[in-house]
């Protein structure tokens, strides 16, 4: 029952705050042009980002993984929704990636990308101490919550990466969710997931676009789903993954190796519209 309230309720609220946003006067602000040059919304990215965070908060079995889910959902939210209106801007768009943002803070100009970064790094940071560990050392329980803090920005930089193409990160992170919506804590996930098959059809159907906000967002509550559930092996080895995967994005194309692999294409392209 509960798994089923968690799901429920972050469909409800991402539907909710979808229709919300489309209807506020400066909601033409949002409008973006997608990679086939179709004018799309970002209400969909704040709309994912209250309905997963509405959603895993409920499904937590405890307050401090509660507050976990707030703080890693609403401030990745909130820092890639910045970064979505204001990296829009003519003077942001020259940082491009980390050594980018980096380079424009040794000028004395802080980007938005810059912001987002430090952001999510923060909350994962925060959310990851919340969680804590079952370790009883000092140097233990420092190294798992660090961990924990890597996984959750891993997690949030991963689909973000992956939101190249109408519904790709969703099902992302419907794959990556499905094992941690099962067994201990599943309702945290279900709530997470329950928001994006809310917005699955209109992201297939290249209505509105998840960016940093929704994608974020999403990936972060993953993070903090899989380290609540994992001690410190689990964490080093997701880590290590998330690591790897994001350093092949520097040297590779996603979506080229997605397009290069038939059974990965009929994934990515499966409920899409035709082209």
């Amino acid at each position: 029952m509960a798994y089923l309230r968690s799901a429920g309720l972050g469909a409800l609220v991402a539907r909710s705050v979808l229709g919300w946003v489309r209807q506020d006067p400066r909601a033409g602000e949002l409008r973006r042009t997608n990679f086939r040059g179709r004018s799309v919304t970002l209400a969909g990215g704040p709309a994912l980002a209250a309905g997963a965070t509405a959603g895993a908060a409920a499904g937590a079995p405890t307050a401090r993984l509660a507050a976990a889910a707030v703080t890693a959902g609403a401030v990745s939210g909130a820092v890639g929704f910045y970064d979505d209106v204001a990296g829009n801007r003519p003077e942001q768009k020259s940082a491009k990636g980390f050594a980018g943002h980096l380079g424009a803070l040794r000028e004395g100009f802080v980007t938005s990308g810059l912001v987002k970064i430090a952001g999510v790094g923060a909350a994962g940071l925060a959310a990851s101490a919340l969680i804590g560990s079952r370790r009883t050392g000092r140097l233990g329980r420092t190294t798992d919550v660090l961990l924990g803090a890597g996984v959750i920005a891993g997690t949030a930089n991963l689909i973000n990466l992956l939101d190249l193409r109408p519904g790709r990160a969703l099902k992302a992170g419907a794959i990556i969710g499905a094992p941690l919506a099962v067994g201990r804590h599943a309702s945290m996930t279900a709530g997470a997931l329950g928001a994006g098959a809310a917005l699955l059809p209109d992201d297939l159907g290249e209505e509105i676009m998840l960016g940093d906000a929704g994608a974020n967002s999403l990936g972060a509550l993953l993070g903090v789903a899989l380290v609540a559930r994992s001690g410190t092996a689990g964490r080093a080895t997701a880590l290590a993954a998330l690591a790897a995967l994001t350093a092949a994005s520097e040297k590779v194309s996603f979506t080229k190796v997605i397009n290069d692999t038939p059974w990965l294409r009929t994934l990515d392209e499966l409920g899409r519209r035709p082209q």
